[in-house]
């Protein structure tokens, strides 16, 4: 198949993103070809000369959760590398399994069925919500090599609308994964001298949360497209699980290196969002990262972000400036912030010049 067969731009953006079919479909479809659509311009694409084998980021043992040295560890790997991997956290290696097995089973479901959970236009509160990245103008956008779809999980949000194949899954998985990020956020306080975390805390760090799971199907030509453009996320913090496929790649600490985030079996990557560097006044870092695709296997992975309440200020915490510290920030409404970053998105850490000083 040749990419004429999609050709004007909008055929093939009507076909992936309004009738569901997503790059999935397009895959199924013997492609042969790149689409234009989905050609990202060289300076979105993973410059493999970039890739440095020497570095990794830390992969922190949790078995010991309150032993002061990992504690430490977590503080640490927030402050120099903003990415980590966790293992022993606690979630059973089941759940993990399961969760992956309902990703699979939703995405290969035909597109009259996941186009029920299409809607043209985004709502952040939205229960449940399938999306795709088209990034551009109207008229030039570029798809990223990504099928997705976002569970809303808050109280306002009704799980019964969440499609069959993920539901129970998704559920099971973020009675686990609420706690740990719980207890992640209560750490990373601490290394800021914030010793408690008080009901005023809970809006401010975990006021609402997402779980979505990512489908990155096999490519003819991963070289010239990317599963994920370089971006920061928005989050406090994100925890994401991804299967045994690779391509995380976050930005290393020599400025514009990347460092593969090797899949660690029942190990989940956490990395620290926006919205936490500009509370911490700077001490924790919203890294860089971006995925790239395989040329044989599909990919999943599920990422839980965890953000502010929409109507919560977020600015650095007063103990961090206790002592003198001047604030590199000033403070925001989230949702100014929220908007902001996904007009700009995918922007780099450029967003982060919203909130400074």
């Amino acid at each position: 198949m040749t990419s004429s067969k999609f050709e004007p731009n909008d055929d093939l953006l009507d076909f992936v993103i309004k009738k569901a079919n997503g790059i999935k479909g397009l895959v199924d479809r013997s492609l042969e070809i790149i689409p234009n659509q989905c050609i990202q311009p060289k300076e979105h694409r993973l410059d493999k000369s970039q890739i440095d084998n020497q570095e990794s980021i830390p992969t922190i043992d949790l078995s010991n959760f309150d032993d002061f040295n990992v504690e430490k560890s977590i503080q640490e790997a927030a402050s120099k590398w903003g990415f980590f991997q966790i293992i022993n956290h606690g979630i059973p290696i089941e759940v993990l399994e399961d969760l992956k097995d309902a990703a699979h089973k939703f995405f290969e479901l035909p597109a009259e069925e996941k186009v029920k959970y299409y809607k043209e236009s985004y709502s952040a509160g939205e229960s449940v919500l399938m999306f795709w990245s088209a990034i551009g103008n109207k008229n030039e956008k570029v798809l990223e090599w990504r099928d997705s779809i976002k569970h809303g999980c808050n109280p306002e949000n009704d799980s019964s609308l969440w499609p069959s194949q993920t539901r129970n899954q998704v559920l099971e998985y973020q009675k686990w994964a609420k706690p740990l990020a719980k207890k992640l956020l209560e750490v990373l306080l601490k290394g800021l001298n914030v010793n408690e975390f008080d009901e005023s805390l809970g809006p401010l760090l975990m006021g609402t949360m997402a779980i979505n799971i990512n489908y990155y199907p096999p490519c003819p030509n991963p070289s010239i497209t990317i599963g994920a453009r370089r971006h920061c996320d928005v989050s406090c913090i994100t925890q994401l699980f991804q299967d045994d496929t690779g391509g995380l790649y976050v930005r290393g600490t020599k400025g514009d290196n990347w460092i593969h985030v090797n899949p660690i079996k029942g190990a989940l990557a956490v990395n620290i969002g926006d919205s936490l560097q500009i509370m911490s006044n700077d001490r924790y870092k919203s890294i860089e990262h971006c995925v790239a695709v395989d040329s044989s296997r599909a990919r999943i992975s599920i990422p839980l972000f965890v953000n502010p309440c929409f109507d919560s200020v977020i600015g650095p915490f007063s103990q961090m400036l206790k002592y003198g510290e001047k604030p590199v920030y000033k403070h925001v409404l989230f949702s100014d912030y929220w908007d902001y970053f996904y007009r700009k998105r995918p922007s780099g850490k450029a967003s982060l010049d919203f909130a400074k000083i």
